[in-house]
């Protein structure tokens, strides 16, 4: 099932998500599977739950589409589902990069991050795990990490640079936006 993506301006959100009970993980597989239709419907390389307007402690990342396959590192894709996830760790050193969101589109900006990080989640399988990421995939997995955590790209963006977008953001809010998937406006 796709699900329309939650636009900017929802009070969702800016929610703290919650974890998922014992008995709500019996269905999460499902709801994995649907986040990544969605995502994949949407053209984009992360999506959280309060984006499917579901305040609970999910995201899915495909960081594949990030990684350049011509690139001389060693860095690998991922695809994979984050089930109440909690960041141990970010270090190593930052760096820029140009990050967008489905739930803002149109809007870009540059968000300095670190370079790891370390995790431990469930997987969609509810296996648990704690790992280690680097680069891109590491940057997805914070960028959707903020989702759960009731923050956006747009909050690490310099003063000047949400001084440009702000109308934009408004117009978001509003239901004006360029966008080619299934969205959920903020109610007026």
């Amino acid at each position: 099932m796709i699900y329309p993506v939650v636009a900017y301006g929802d009070p969702i959100l800016r929610k703290v998500a919650r974890d998922f009970s014992e008995e709500e993980l019996k269905d999460v597989k499902t709801l994995a599977a649907d986040m990544f239709e969605t995502m994949e419907g949407a053209s984009g390389v992360g999506l959280a739950g309060p984006q499917i307007g579901i305040a609970k402690r999910i995201f899915v990342i495909d960081s594949n589409l990030m990684i350049d396959e011509e690139s001389e590192g060693e860095e690998k894709g991922l695809r994979s589902a984050f089930i109440n996830a909690k960041i141990i760790e970010e270090f190593g050193e930052e760096f820029g990069f140009d990050e967008g969101c489905l739930s803002i589109p149109g809007i870009n900006g540059e968000v300095v991050r670190k370079e790891s990080i370390k995790i431990k989640y469930l997987d969609e399988e509810l296996n648990e795990k704690e790992e280690v990421f680097t680069g891109m995939t590491a940057r997805v997995i914070q960028h959707e990490y903020d989702h759960i955590e009731g923050k956006l790209f747009t909050d690490y963006l310099s003063p000047i640079k949400k001084r440009l977008i702000k109308s934009k953001l408004n117009n978001i809010t509003k239901g004006k936006a360029n966008h080619s998937y299934r969205m959920r406006f903020p109610k007026k």
